[in-house]
């Protein structure tokens, strides 16, 4: 499958408009960027997958004041298979309240909709070790 550059440029804008949402406060748009029956899995964090908007929503406030202050996104590449789906990582850096940061990969998969371009799964994975855990073989 061949992307066009809008549908690129429109899937990275879609998951940068994440950080911008959430540390807005605005959970009311999260429509704008998943599908209704989004699977946004944190089993790296030890927490079942979340399914659903309403479901993501509800995590972000029950989090309350230990969420970010400030989710940014780089490193977006998207790769268009040939069955047809649409995968992007990206790399997620959070800052908190305290100054203290996190970072993590999301993997997503999006689609197109009648709304436009919409992530359908999210994985995050928390960046804890240099080089991924890998060590220099001897």
């Amino acid at each position: 499958m061949l992307l066009a550059l809008e549908d690129r440029l429109a899937i990275t804008e879609l998951v940068s408009l994440h950080g911008h949402l959430v540390d807005d406060g605005s959970l009311d748009r999260l429509e704008e960027l998943f599908t209704a029956d989004v699977v946004y899995d944190l089993t790296d964090f030890g927490q079942e997958p979340l399914c659903g908007v309403a479901a993501i929503r509800e995590a972000a406030w029950a989090l309350g004041a230990a969420n970010p202050v400030a989710h940014h996104v780089t490193n977006v590449v998207v790769t268009a298979s040939e069955d047809g789906q649409v995968h992007v990582r990206s790399k997620g850096l959070g800052i908190k309240a305290d100054g203290s940061c996190g970072s993590v990969s999301y993997d997503d998969t999006v689609m197109r909709t009648a709304d436009g371009w919409r992530i359908s799964h999210r994985r995050l994975s928390a960046r804890r070790t240099p080089l991924g855990g890998m060590t220099k073989p001897s």
